[in-house]
């Protein structure tokens, strides 16, 4: 009756048109093939976790749209061009937003980040997305933060925040008949979310003032940043659910590649917690 009926101590319920991501967190649970292919026919995009709960993999359906193919033709031909200038645009808002985050957090550095920003060119070419990150990321958790440090526990609440955006993010794309594995930028011969990528930057900052404010905690960070995709948000002047501003956020930058149109693509605008 198109319900996913969850067993355990007690049976819930929910219904397969209002999910759009699924997250496995135990390894112990068992799903029939009849859900799955029920939750790949709706779009739903299914995280599986590792043993120790944090993201692992990602399902999503080989059908997102009826046209694929012919989207597929227009994707290989996106513009150099257009893919330089666009992804000029998405690093000077993710390093503006950085920014915000270092002002809102009374953290150092946020002038040094708008200079970077002014003067990011088109594709990026000077790398001043990695000169803000060390500025950032040093001011935000210290000297001796390091990215690399999986195990370090900003890093698990960080990658956890990425991994549920990447996820609505890749579902989006999926949906509009789009390889996630052909970027703008991001051009990882093994990474399969390379498109993803180039869309989640803007986005990170957001995930980060979740760990800035506190709202991400040993305890609680799973489903604080799960429940953050239901968080209200603006995109070009309405008020939305962030979900919803995904979508769209996803679908203007297909858009402005198709038509050529880097300056059409609009970003999401966000009250820090």
């Amino acid at each position: 009756m198109n319900y996913m009926v969850c067993r355990g101590e007690n049976e819930t319920r929910v219904n397969v048109d209002e999910i759009s991501t699924l997250i496995i967190q135990n390894v112990g649970v068992s799903m029939t093939a009849a859900l799955l292919s029920r939750l790949m026919e709706a779009k739903v995009s299914i995280i599986f976790c590792d043993p120790k709960s944090n993201p692992q993999g990602q399902l999503l359906p080989y059908q997102g749209s009826y046209d694929s193919y012919s989207k597929l033709k227009q994707q290989m031909g996106w513009l150099p061009g257009t893919k330089g200038l666009l992804w000029q645009r998405i690093i000077q808002e993710k390093i503006n937003r950085q920014a915000d985050n270092l002002e809102k957090y009374g953290k150092e550095g946020a002038p040094s980040l708008r200079h970077l920003a002014e003067i990011t060119l088109p594709g990026d070419k000077e790398n001043q997305e990695g000169h803000a990150a060390r500025v950032y990321f040093s001011s935000c958790f210290g000297s001796n933060f390091q990215r690399s440090a999986k195990e370090a526990e900003t890093n698990i609440f960080l990658n956890y925040g990425y991994s549920v955006l990447l996820s609505s993010i890749s579902r989006e794309i999926k949906s509009f008949g789009y390889l996630t594995e052909l970027g703008i930028h991001h051009i990882g011969v093994s990474n399969p979310f390379n498109l993803s990528c180039d869309f989640i930057e803007p986005l990170r900052p957001y995930v980060d003032s979740y760990v800035l404010a506190g709202k991400a905690t040993k305890e609680n960070f799973k489903d604080s940043l799960i429940h953050m995709l239901a968080d209200k948000v603006y995109f070009d002047g309405s008020e939305m659910f962030f979900e919803n501003a995904i979508h769209t956020y996803v679908q203007g930058c297909l858009l402005a590649l198709k038509e050529n149109n880097p300056e059409g693509a609009k970003f999401i605008r966000y009250e820090l917690p």
